[in-house]
Parts: C-alpha cells; structure tokens; sequence
C-alpha cells in the first residue's frame, strides 16, 4: 500500500517545505499535507508528480502485491509507466531510449505518460533497448485474455474460428483467454489482424483507457456518439507507428496554426 509518511520522510530529507512540494507537484498544500498523514490516497498521475518534483524514481513508489503483480497504490500500472519504471531502473534517461530505439523523443515522452500506445514494432525496439523480454512489458495476462475473449465474441466468433484467422490452435486461444499464458508478439500481431483491432488495445490497462476518457472534455466525449467520428476512430485501428505520428504532428500544427481561431 501506498506510504504517505514515505513521501513526507523523503520532503524533509531534502528539506523541501510542504508549500514548496505543492507548487513543485501542482498540487494543494491541504491536499499534499492529507496525502502525507495517509487521509487520502494520490492517484498515478498525482504519484508520479511527487516523484518528479522530489527527483525519485517511480520505482520507489512501486510495491509487490499478494499475487507479485506491481501496483501504486493498489491499482494496475499501464504499458507506459512500465516502459518507465524499467528505463529509470537502468539510469536511462529518455533521449537515451530514444537514441537506442530510433524513435522520436516525443513519442517515447507520449507512450511514457499513457497519453498513447506504441505500435507493435515500438514495442519490440523498446523492449530491446531495456534487454527485457516484451511480456514483461504487458499487462497481467488474464485481464488480456478476458479483453480478446469480449472481443472475440463481439464480433461473433468462437475460438475455434479465431483460431483459422490466425493460425493458431483452439488450444492457444483458450489458454490466452484464460490468463494462463502471454502471446508473443508474433501471436498479438496475428490476434489484431484477424480482429481488426489495435494490438495495443489487447494489452492496455483498462484504467489507463477510461483515464484519457475522461481527461476529454464533455463536448470531445458527446462527439465520440458520432457515427462519421465513430468511423473515424475505427480506421485507426491499422495505422501503423508512422501514420499514428503523422496525424498526432499534424493535429500540433493545426492547433498552433490560426485556423483554430
């Protein structure tokens, strides 16, 4: 569980004021001192605002639960804070990843933040980068399983049928869908193109989806009911690494352009 004297331990070591951690971490000072005696719980993004401002790693806040799976504050950590708990573990910075991936350090800054998710091929250049293997990058297997067996049965397949689209055995998929094994890369990129979906949808936190939902604002959320915007979103599903950065540099220039004036 989540320590809220550790991070008042850690202040004073430094011997940082609780005002000056509250601006440094763009929160309150009341809710920062509530935080500190353990009245409330910070959420991720609040935690990894304390880590920054007190230039600790992310990792610290990290604990093992009961069934070994990493969690802050009793909740699931998604793709990208993995991505950066096991970088900061190597004392690599971001430009380092970079460097050893050949992408963009906005794009690893974006994955990072859970602001977007990595293409396939990202993926295996970054786990590459850090020397882990790409499941340790995954989620737990059985909330990957549960999320192909609802899609799967969405679009009304049963496993057997998944099974011809991909090449894999009825076996496999049960055994995918039932958390006991992770897919491998390979196997995810079969898995999303028979399904028509987003690898990196199989292997997202649920948390960390309804997060950015509801970081939109309540006129973005009504347009999402659109059909046309619907329709939209549901050709993104196949774009790849490149077509993904070319839409998210192209919505930037617009913004700062005066068209949105």
């Amino acid at each position: 569980m989540f320590n809220g004297g550790q991070i008042r331990e850690m202040r004073k070591e430094k011997n940082i004021s609780l005002k000056e951690l509250a601006q440094k971490a763009g929160v309150s000072v009341s809710y920062l001192s509530e935080i500190e005696r353990d009245h409330k719980k910070p959420s991720l993004k609040t935690i990894e605002k304390l880590s920054d401002a007190l230039n600790i790693p992310s990792k610290d806040f990290v604990q093992k639960g009961e069934s070994g799976s990493e969690s802050m504050n009793g909740q699931c950590i998604h793709l990208g804070q993995r991505i950066r708990l096991n970088r900061e573990e190597k004392g690599m910075l971001q430009k380092d990843l970079s460097n050893l991936t050949g992408l963009s350090l906005s794009y690893i800054c974006e994955i990072e933040k859970g602001n977007v998710f990595p293409s396939v091929n990202a993926l295996n250049k970054i786990a590459s980068a850090l020397e882990i293997p790409v499941k340790n990058l995954m989620g737990s297997p059985g909330s990957l399983g549960e999320r192909l067996r609802n899609i799967r049965e969405e679009q009304g397949l049963n496993q057997a049928q998944l099974a011809q689209k991909t090449d894999l055995s009825p076996g496999l998929i049960g055994q995918l869908e039932q958390g006991k094994v992770q897919p491998s890369l390979k196997t995810l990129e079969k898995l999303s193109q028979a399904l028509r979906i987003s690898p990196c949808y199989l292997i997202a936190e649920e948390d960390n989806l309804q997060e950015l939902l509801n970081l939109l604002s309540p006129e973005v959320r009504n347009m999402l009911q659109d059909p046309n915007v619907q329709a939209v979103l549901r050709s993104l599903r196949n774009c790849d690494e490149k077509e993904v950065r070319f839409i998210l540099d192209f919505i930037k220039m617009f913004k700062q352009s005066d068209l949105c004036d």
